[in-house]
């Protein structure tokens, strides 16, 4: 079975709002809110939430960060061919042989 995932993001269009917005971020801010206000992503209306996905299915700079940093903590900004993200993975299953 592939290795599944579960993650919030934020979506915007340049690197510059991504750090503005990672800097509110440590200083307390809600990331929930924070989608729902700026990001460009239609996941917006749920906080960021991408729901579950598998392994392969987003961009490969997503998938990295997702699959391989710590959970609960935003990474980023990461650019991909969408734009600038800051990713917040909830839990992640690995590859079952």
């Amino acid at each position: 079975m592939m290795a599944t995932a579960s993650a919030y993001h934020i979506l915007v269009k340049t690197q510059q709002e991504a750090e503005k917005l990672l800097e509110q971020l440590k200083k307390g801010a809600d990331f929930n809110k924070l989608a729902k206000q700026h990001s460009l992503c239609p996941s917006k209306r749920r906080g960021g939430d991408l729901g579950e996905f598998r392994k392969g299915d987003m961009v490969k700079a997503f998938d990295d960060v997702v699959f391989k940093k710590p959970l609960f903590e935003v990474h980023g900004p990461v650019k991909t061919k969408f734009g600038w993200h800051l990713i917040k993975t909830v839990y992640r299953s690995t590859d079952i042989k």
